[in-house]
Order: structure tokens, then sequence, then C-alpha cells
């Protein structure tokens, strides 16, 4: 989202506690990323292990994973053929973590990667480019499907294992929102989720959390819309009509709803 105690303190250092996080979304940090976090014993292997092919049904059907994960990846292949257009380019990678059953890695990168491409996506401006690299190259973020669990370990704020967030050059998203959505967001889960990769990348890309514009209005791509709409409806671009929307730059201090526990297939 929108956007704990680490389970693993020598991935997550004090530069990026002492960052300034909000409720559940964490704002843009500056710095190199992190590298992607590994976990021990057979980790080395997990995150290169091949990833799963993908299916033609819908994943949510058949989804399951445990409310705390084993903090290890399934990587994501390139995209093939890369974007082109002008700009600063954006390098990221695409994972999916192991305990995550039922949404193969290519499945969900190829989600994430037409909702970064869309026409009314961030690259609209012109000013920058998005491309997504291969698992063991370079890259300037990383997008991780995770684990209600895996989620507060990554994230390094409060632990609310409902939210997602963004935590320096991990932009993490919680697979609970992911397969349920959240109640009263008025807009398809398709639409919440292209919502859920465009804010905490937007995050990434520099930008901070906005307000409703207005009631009836189209909420800014930046609000927090998972903890509430304020008035505004559900949008998940951060251009409407080739112009970028945006609201007043600010956030409410909306309640986070109680943690999530896993689910079974």
């Amino acid at each position: 989202m929108t956007t704990k105690s680490t389970g693993r303190a020598h991935a997550i250092g004090a530069a990026l506690l002492l960052s300034a996080l909000l409720a559940g979304c964490g704002l843009p940090a500056a710095g190199q990323p992190p590298a992607p976090p590994a976990a021990t014993g057979t980790a080395a292997t997990a995150t290169t292990a091949a990833p799963p092919p993908v299916t033609a049904r819908p994943t949510a059907a058949a989804v399951s994973y445990p409310a705390d994960g084993g903090n290890r990846w399934y990587g994501a292949a390139a995209e093939a053929p890369a974007p082109g257009g002008t700009g600063r380019l954006w390098r990221y990678r695409v994972a999916v973590e192991r305990d995550i059953r039922g949404i193969p890695v290519a499945e969900f990168a190829a989600e994430v990667t037409r909702t970064l491409n869309d026409p009314q996506g961030w690259t609209a401006g012109g000013t920058l480019r998005l491309r997504r690299v291969g698992w063991g190259q370079p890259a300037d973020f990383t997008i991780y499907l995770v684990t209600p669990g895996t989620r507060d370990e990554l994230c390094g704020d409060v632990p609310d294992g409902y939210t997602s967030c963004r935590n320096g050059g991990r932009v993490v998203l919680n697979v609970a929102r992911w397969v349920k959505g959240v109640p009263r967001y008025g807009a398809s889960l398709a639409t919440y989720r292209k919502y859920m990769v465009n804010h905490e990348v937007g995050h990434r890309l520099g930008m901070g959390h906005e307000r409703c514009p207005g009631r009836g209005r189209p909420a800014p791509v930046m609000q927090q819309q998972t903890l509430g709409l304020h008035g505004c409806t559900a949008n998940a671009l951060p251009y409407l009509d080739g112009e970028r929307y945006a609201g007043p730059s600010g956030a409410y201090d909306d309640p986070i709803p109680p943690r999530e526990r896993g689910r079974a297939g």
C-alpha cells in the first residue's frame, strides 16, 4: 500500500529506520536501494529458482499463503521487448515470495509491467522510462509480492501486516491486499491492484502522499486509498486525460485494519 519489528535486523540499516514513514506506506528515501533480502540456508538457491509456469485461470481462486513467509523468492525474467521512450531510465526487478501459492511469478510480473507501461502510467509525461530487468541484473528498485509477516520485515515501519509500503529500493506489495482488495473501494480488484503498483512505485519515483481534491472527484494515485477515499472515487492512474493528476500534499490519520492471517487454498 497504502503504502515491524524486523525479523532480520542486519537487513534493515539504521538509516532506513530513521526515514520518515507514514502509516502503512513509506515516504521516499534518498540513496541507493538495498540489495534484495536474502534468507538463510537455501536462500541463494531459492532466489535463482526457475519461475513456475503461467496458467490461464484467475489467480485469486486458488491462492494460498501463510501469515509469515520465509523471505525466499522466485525472481521474474526481464520483459521482452523492453519499452522505448525518453527520459531517465528506471530499472526494476519483480519477485514473488516462495510461500505464496497460486500466483506464478511470470504472471504477477506481467501484470505489474502492464500497469507500469500503461499509456496513463508514470511514463506518460515523457520524463522517465520504466524497464523490467532480470532477477540477477542491476536495478533501481525491486517489486516484491509478500506474505503479511514478510511485509513487516521488509517495510521496517510500524508492523501492521495489512498495508503495502515502499522502503528504500523495496516496493513491497502485501499479497493479502492483492488477493482480497479492501472494503468499500468501489472499483474492481483489477483496478485496486493497479493502484497498489502505481502508488508504491510512485513513492520510489519521489512522490509523497496526497489528499482528495474534492468530493466526487477521482482520488489521486498518491492518496492512501487503501485506508479511505474521503469523498473521492477510486482511481489507479497517475495521469488522466493526458495530464498528471494530483491532489493537495498530505495524508489522513486513518486507522489501519487488523493484522491479516494466512489464507488456505
